[in-house]
Protein backbone atom coordinates (compact mmCIF):
# COMPACT_ATOMS: atom_id res chain seq x y z
CA UNK A 1 0.00 0.00 0.00
CA UNK A 2 1.33 3.22 -1.30
CA UNK A 3 1.38 6.29 1.34
CA UNK A 4 0.23 9.33 -0.26
CA UNK A 5 3.05 11.68 -1.12
CA UNK A 6 3.12 15.20 0.77
CA UNK A 7 5.33 18.24 2.11
CA UNK A 8 7.76 17.28 4.96
CA UNK A 9 5.87 17.88 8.41
CA UNK A 10 7.51 21.17 10.30
CA UNK A 11 10.39 20.88 12.07
CA UNK A 12 9.69 20.57 15.59
CA UNK A 13 12.81 22.03 17.57
CA UNK A 14 14.62 19.82 20.03
CA UNK A 15 13.47 16.75 17.90
CA UNK A 16 15.55 14.05 16.51
CA UNK A 17 18.81 15.46 18.03
CA UNK A 18 18.61 18.88 16.87
CA UNK A 19 19.48 22.09 18.80
CA UNK A 20 16.69 24.13 19.50
CA UNK A 21 16.94 27.39 17.18
CA UNK A 22 18.47 30.57 19.05
CA UNK A 23 16.23 33.26 19.77
CA UNK A 24 15.85 35.69 17.39
CA UNK A 25 17.01 39.07 19.03
CA UNK A 26 14.49 41.70 20.44
CA UNK A 27 13.42 44.01 17.79
CA UNK A 28 14.03 47.51 18.56
CA UNK A 29 12.03 50.51 18.32
CA UNK A 30 11.95 50.75 14.23
CA UNK A 31 10.82 47.16 14.30
CA UNK A 32 14.00 46.43 12.52
CA UNK A 33 16.62 43.94 14.54
CA UNK A 34 20.09 44.91 15.51
CA UNK A 35 22.16 42.17 14.22
CA UNK A 36 25.65 41.29 15.97
CA UNK A 37 28.88 42.67 15.46
CA UNK A 38 30.99 40.80 12.82
CA UNK A 39 33.88 39.38 14.52
CA UNK A 40 37.73 40.95 13.65
CA UNK A 41 38.91 39.95 10.53
CA UNK A 42 42.83 38.61 11.41
CA UNK A 43 45.29 40.57 10.47
CA UNK A 44 46.92 40.46 6.59
CA UNK A 45 50.62 38.68 6.83
CA UNK A 46 53.25 40.52 6.21
CA UNK A 47 54.75 40.60 2.67
CA UNK A 48 58.30 38.87 2.63
CA UNK A 49 61.40 41.45 3.02
CA UNK A 50 63.26 41.23 0.01
CA UNK A 51 66.82 39.52 0.62
CA UNK A 52 69.76 42.18 1.65
CA UNK A 53 72.65 42.75 -0.79
CA UNK A 54 75.10 40.30 -0.41
CA UNK A 55 78.50 41.29 0.15
CA UNK A 56 80.22 40.85 -3.18
CA UNK A 57 82.98 39.18 -1.38
CA UNK A 58 80.87 36.51 -0.83
CA UNK A 59 78.76 36.36 -4.01
CA UNK A 60 78.90 33.04 -6.00
CA UNK A 61 81.75 32.61 -8.13
CA UNK A 62 83.05 29.77 -10.73
CA UNK A 63 86.47 29.25 -10.79
CA UNK A 64 88.31 27.24 -13.53
CA UNK A 65 91.48 25.42 -12.16
CA UNK A 66 93.92 24.79 -15.05
CA UNK A 67 96.98 22.28 -14.65
CA UNK A 68 98.49 19.34 -16.16
CA UNK A 69 98.18 15.71 -15.17
CA UNK A 70 100.41 16.15 -11.65
CA UNK A 71 100.05 20.33 -11.07
CA UNK A 72 97.64 19.22 -7.89
CA UNK A 73 94.70 20.80 -9.29
CA UNK A 74 91.99 18.83 -8.34
CA UNK A 75 93.83 18.25 -4.73
CA UNK A 76 93.88 21.89 -4.53
CA UNK A 77 89.85 22.36 -6.12
CA UNK A 78 88.63 20.04 -3.74
CA UNK A 79 90.48 22.02 -0.28
CA UNK A 80 89.37 25.10 -1.57
CA UNK A 81 86.01 24.05 -1.49
CA UNK A 82 86.23 22.33 1.70
CA UNK A 83 87.76 25.26 3.48
CA UNK A 84 85.57 28.29 2.51
CA UNK A 85 83.35 29.83 4.30
CA UNK A 86 80.34 29.94 1.68
CA UNK A 87 78.53 27.19 -0.14
CA UNK A 88 81.14 25.61 -2.39
CA UNK A 89 81.14 22.56 -5.14
CA UNK A 90 84.02 20.85 -6.28
CA UNK A 91 83.00 19.64 -10.00
CA UNK A 92 85.87 17.95 -11.29
CA UNK A 93 86.21 17.41 -14.83
CA UNK A 94 87.73 13.54 -14.86
CA UNK A 95 85.21 12.52 -12.47
CA UNK A 96 82.14 12.90 -14.91
CA UNK A 97 84.56 11.81 -17.33
CA UNK A 98 84.44 8.23 -15.48
CA UNK A 99 80.95 8.09 -14.80
CA UNK A 100 80.83 6.39 -18.42
CA UNK A 101 81.97 2.70 -17.03
CA UNK A 102 81.38 0.51 -20.25
CA UNK A 103 83.09 1.77 -23.17
CA UNK A 104 85.32 4.69 -21.19
CA UNK A 105 87.91 6.13 -23.44
CA UNK A 106 91.02 5.86 -21.55
CA UNK A 107 93.16 8.47 -22.26
CA UNK A 108 96.43 6.26 -21.78
CA UNK A 109 95.00 4.93 -25.27
CA UNK A 110 95.22 8.35 -26.68
CA UNK A 111 92.87 10.95 -27.97
CA UNK A 112 90.36 10.05 -30.97
CA UNK A 113 87.02 11.07 -31.86
CA UNK A 114 85.49 8.19 -29.27
CA UNK A 115 87.64 9.98 -26.54
CA UNK A 116 87.02 13.64 -27.46
CA UNK A 117 83.56 13.15 -28.00
CA UNK A 118 83.38 11.90 -24.12
CA UNK A 119 85.53 14.42 -23.07
CA UNK A 120 82.70 17.22 -24.87
CA UNK A 121 80.00 15.46 -23.44
CA UNK A 122 81.78 15.32 -19.90
CA UNK A 123 82.32 19.53 -20.51
CA UNK A 124 78.89 20.10 -21.31
CA UNK A 125 77.57 17.97 -18.22
CA UNK A 126 80.10 20.08 -15.92
CA UNK A 127 79.18 23.26 -17.24
CA UNK A 128 75.14 22.83 -16.98
CA UNK A 129 76.41 21.76 -13.07
CA UNK A 130 78.35 24.65 -12.25
CA UNK A 131 75.20 27.07 -13.94
CA UNK A 132 72.74 25.06 -11.47
CA UNK A 133 74.95 25.70 -8.42
CA UNK A 134 75.49 29.08 -9.30
CA UNK A 135 71.76 29.67 -9.82
CA UNK A 136 71.25 28.78 -6.37
CA UNK A 137 73.57 30.74 -5.06
CA UNK A 138 76.15 28.18 -4.23
CA UNK A 139 79.93 28.91 -6.17
CA UNK A 140 82.01 26.08 -7.59
CA UNK A 141 85.47 25.43 -8.97
CA UNK A 142 86.53 22.99 -11.92
CA UNK A 143 89.17 21.62 -12.81
CA UNK A 144 90.52 20.25 -16.39
CA UNK A 145 93.88 20.27 -18.65
CA UNK A 146 93.01 23.68 -20.85
CA UNK A 147 95.35 24.12 -23.40
CA UNK A 148 96.45 27.97 -24.44
CA UNK A 149 96.95 26.68 -27.61
CA UNK A 150 93.26 25.82 -28.13
CA UNK A 151 91.39 29.07 -26.94
CA UNK A 152 88.27 28.07 -28.97
CA UNK A 153 87.87 24.71 -27.66
CA UNK A 154 89.75 25.23 -24.12
CA UNK A 155 89.23 27.80 -22.72
CA UNK A 156 86.52 29.49 -24.71
CA UNK A 157 84.40 25.96 -24.28
CA UNK A 158 84.28 26.60 -20.87
CA UNK A 159 83.05 30.22 -20.82
CA UNK A 160 80.29 29.29 -23.33
CA UNK A 161 79.10 26.13 -21.07
CA UNK A 162 79.09 27.99 -17.26
CA UNK A 163 79.19 31.46 -18.76
CA UNK A 164 81.50 34.73 -18.96
CA UNK A 165 81.81 35.41 -15.95
CA UNK A 166 84.00 32.07 -15.33
CA UNK A 167 87.19 32.73 -13.34
CA UNK A 168 90.64 30.97 -15.06
CA UNK A 169 93.45 30.59 -12.58
CA UNK A 170 96.52 28.52 -13.86
CA UNK A 171 98.49 26.02 -11.47
CA UNK A 172 101.70 25.09 -13.13
CA UNK A 173 104.33 23.81 -10.99
CA UNK A 174 107.79 23.19 -11.97
CA UNK A 175 108.21 19.46 -14.12
CA UNK A 176 110.13 18.02 -11.76
CA UNK A 177 107.31 18.35 -9.28
CA UNK A 178 104.72 17.56 -11.40
CA UNK A 179 106.42 14.05 -12.56
CA UNK A 180 106.89 13.33 -9.10
CA UNK A 181 103.29 14.04 -8.48
CA UNK A 182 101.98 11.78 -11.29
CA UNK A 183 104.28 9.25 -10.37
CA UNK A 184 102.37 8.70 -7.20
CA UNK A 185 98.80 8.11 -9.45
CA UNK A 186 97.29 5.00 -9.78
CA UNK A 187 94.87 3.56 -12.76
CA UNK A 188 94.09 5.71 -15.80
CA UNK A 189 94.88 9.10 -13.98
CA UNK A 190 98.11 7.97 -13.84
CA UNK A 191 100.30 9.18 -17.75
CA UNK A 192 103.69 8.71 -19.13
CA UNK A 193 106.50 10.16 -18.15
CA UNK A 194 106.24 11.59 -22.00
CA UNK A 195 103.30 12.19 -22.05
CA UNK A 196 103.26 14.37 -18.55
CA UNK A 197 106.26 15.85 -20.10
CA UNK A 198 104.84 17.21 -23.49
CA UNK A 199 101.54 18.69 -21.57
CA UNK A 200 103.82 20.40 -19.17
CA UNK A 201 105.60 22.06 -21.93
CA UNK A 202 102.23 23.05 -23.79
CA UNK A 203 100.82 24.91 -20.21
CA UNK A 204 103.90 26.86 -20.11
CA UNK A 205 101.85 28.78 -22.98
CA UNK A 206 99.67 30.27 -20.44
CA UNK A 207 102.66 32.84 -19.26
CA UNK A 208 101.96 35.75 -20.88
CA UNK A 209 97.95 35.66 -21.29
CA UNK A 210 97.14 37.69 -18.29
CA UNK A 211 95.79 35.09 -16.51
CA UNK A 212 96.80 34.24 -12.94
CA UNK A 213 98.84 31.65 -12.24
CA UNK A 214 100.27 29.87 -9.54
CA UNK A 215 103.61 28.21 -9.13
CA UNK A 216 103.03 25.46 -6.85
CA UNK A 217 105.91 23.93 -6.15
CA UNK A 218 107.10 24.50 -3.17
CA UNK A 219 103.57 25.50 -1.70
CA UNK A 220 101.63 22.98 0.22
CA UNK A 221 98.07 22.71 -0.37
CA UNK A 222 96.47 24.74 2.25
CA UNK A 223 98.94 27.57 1.23
CA UNK A 224 97.83 27.24 -2.41
CA UNK A 225 94.28 27.60 -1.06
CA UNK A 226 94.91 30.59 0.45
CA UNK A 227 96.79 31.78 -2.78
CA UNK A 228 93.35 31.33 -4.28
CA UNK A 229 91.13 32.77 -1.90
CA UNK A 230 93.67 36.21 -2.38
CA UNK A 231 93.20 35.61 -6.89
CA UNK A 232 89.37 35.19 -6.05
CA UNK A 233 88.79 38.13 -3.76
CA UNK A 234 90.43 40.51 -5.91
CA UNK A 235 88.11 39.30 -8.75
CA UNK A 236 84.86 39.56 -7.27
CA UNK A 237 86.30 43.17 -5.69
CA UNK A 238 86.70 44.58 -9.29
CA UNK A 239 84.41 46.41 -10.94
CA UNK A 240 82.81 44.73 -13.89
CA UNK A 241 84.69 44.67 -17.26
CA UNK A 242 83.26 44.77 -20.46
CA UNK A 243 83.91 40.53 -20.63
CA UNK A 244 82.07 39.99 -17.11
Amino acid sequence: MQHPVGPPPPHTPGLLGHPPMPPAPPAGPTGHFTLPAPPPLPAAPALPQPPPVADPAHAPVAVLLIGAAGAGKTTVARHWADTRRVPTAHISLDDVREWVRSGFADPRSGWNDHSEAQYRLARRTCGFAARNFLANGISCILDDAVFPDRPVVGLGGWKRHVGPGLLPVVLLPGLEVVLERNAERSGNRRLSDEEVARIHGRMAGWYGSGLPIIDNSQQDVATTGRLLDDIVARALAAPPGPGR
